[in-house]
């Protein structure tokens, strides 16, 4: 197949899987391996164009102009490459832990779960391979849709309310934001399309470039910077699948994605150089980073925990993407992929233990290494890697960051990310050591037999694999980060 048939598939495969699985819907087996089939069907498809990308070539497809000069194009260049193996590697791992999880935990509603989820993939795809504004836009905008009912997935008061706050935050940052700052990059420049070097180089300075960075920031929702990231530990309600993919696989990887697709290719890191007034978004992002990270350390149950552990790290990639270095862009690259690899095995781990003990409490924890092993283990490795430390993929990206930022003699963002390492142990650790050196608690409720269903916990020691593999195996993100920054005229 061409590049271009190929990214047709990637597109297309997802969409079909949603159609089959709907027709599948009284056969769970049938169902699951659908699924299954279809997410390594489009694993397969990403990596056959990854020797493209990595080659210099940019395939790209026009499927519709709705008018002239706005364009349906899709077009495939590094970051969104990246950005594509990330989600459709972690696509059949997180069916995997879905089909342990939902039967383990007998969910309802499951076909519906798994054709959303196809449906969220395919948009995912969108966003990644997206060669304008205006595919990204939609991409965007089908994403938050077909996650809203994955996110009031259990139906109850507390799902529909978490589903209210996730919806409302979303859709009205990217209309009311996001939305306008299309429109007047249109106004400005009479073009969508991302360019090396920006389209915006030479045609917006001063407060006129601060006003557009506002809204192209806060428009984008889904990377969580606060003050509009309450959406995602709303979010926390859905079911531990659903929270993987809003944390790791699709979400809010489309929205730090997205940041950094913006920076680099419409504004242009030169232009953003060049601008005075464009370091605002380096405070608010590091403010965002500690703040969380605070937040974080109060919270007792633990996806709530994690949840803004992930807001925390996605502010790292807005962190990253502004000190403006070419080090730095390159770790904003890198750390959409470790913080992937990593949070979902954190929350595939917060899952076990659900399904196993049904315990969601950090203070619950007392000595479940020793019964949940393989869990705890994997635990230990996604811990690691958020707080930064070797040899995990957290260390390779935080130490690009910390690099960036020297050479750029940026003291805020030094001094941001040592804090927030420190602060991430202090959350992190005390979990870890709880579970492998405190005594568990005596009582018929807390007792906890054995490992949730080998389901589970295959994928959950596949996403730790993955975190220790990216450490040690570098070499092709990096030629993809580096490939981004290679792009700069």
């Amino acid at each position: 197949m061409s590049p271009v048939e190929l990214m047709l598939a990637a597109l297309l495969i997802p969409l079909l899987a949603a159609l089959l699985l709907g027709l599948s819907d009284k056969k769970p087996n049938l169902r699951e391996a659908v699924s299954l089939i279809a997410s390594l069907s489009l694993l397969a498809t990403v990596l056959s164009l990854l020797p493209t990308v990595l080659g210099g070539d940019r395939p790209f497809i026009t499927l519709l102009e709705i008018v002239p000069g706005i364009t349906l194009h899709f077009e495939l260049e590094p970051l969104g490459m990246l950005f594509a193996c990330v989600a459709a590697l972690l696509w059949p791992v997180n069916t995997l832990y879905s089909i342990g999880y939902m039967r383990g935990n007998k969910e309802q509603h499951q076909t519906r779960f798994y054709i959303c989820f196809a449906i969220a993939l395919s948009s995912t795809m969108g966003i990644a391979m997206a060669g304008n504004l205006f595919t990204l836009f939609i991409c965007y905008e089908i994403l938050t849709l077909s996650t809203y009912p994955l996110v009031t997935h259990k139906g109850n008061e507390a799902a529909k309310q978490g589903g209210r706050v996730y919806l409302g935050i979303l859709l009205s940052t990217s209309i009311g934001f996001f939305l306008l700052a299309i429109l007047w990059t249109w106004y400005l420049t009479g073009t969508l399309d991302f360019k090396a070097g920006g389209i915006l180089s030479g045609k917006v300075a001063g407060p006129e470039l601060i006003i557009l960075l506002f809204l192209f920031m806060y428009g984008i929702g889904k990377a969580a910077m606060m003050p509009v990231h309450r959406w995602l530990p709303a979010a926390m309600v859905a079911p531990t699948p659903v929270s993987a993919l809003l944390h790791a696989v699709a979400v809010v990887k489309a929205g730090v994605f997205s940041v950094v697709k913006i920076a680099v290719y419409i504004f242009g890191l030169d232009t953003l150089q060049a601008s005075a007034g464009a370091d605002w978004i380096l405070w608010i992002a590091g403010f965002t980073i500690i703040t969380a990270s605070i937040i974080a350390l109060q919270q007792d149950n633990l996806k709530r925990r994690l949840a803004y552990s992930t807001i925390s790290q996605l502010s790292y990639v807005i962190l990253a993407v502004f000190i403006l270095a070419p080090l730095s862009t390159v770790a904003a690259a890198l750390h959409i992929a470790a913080h992937a690899f990593g949070k979902i095995t954190l929350f595939f781990a917060a899952g076990s233990i659900y399904t196993a003990a049904h315990k969601t409490r950090v203070s619950e924890l007392n000595g479940i290494g020793y019964r949940m092993p393989w869990t705890m283990a994997a635990f230990t490795i996604g811990a690691i890697s958020m707080i930064g430390l070797p040899p995990t993929a957290g260390f390779l990206s935080k130490w690009y960051m910390l690099m960036g930022a020297f050479q750029q003699e940026q003291l805020f963002a030094v001094l941001v990310i040592i804090a927030s390492t420190l602060l991430n142990a202090a959350y992190f650790i005390p979990i870890i050591y709880a579970a492998w050196f405190k005594k568990a608690e005596q009582g018929g409720d807390t007792v906890i037999h054995g490992e949730a269903p080998k389901a589970i916990v295959f994928a959950l020691m596949i996403t730790a694999s993955l975190t220790l593999l990216l450490f040690f195996f570098p070499e092709v993100p990096l030629q993809l980060a580096n490939s981004l920054i290679g792009e700069r005229p």
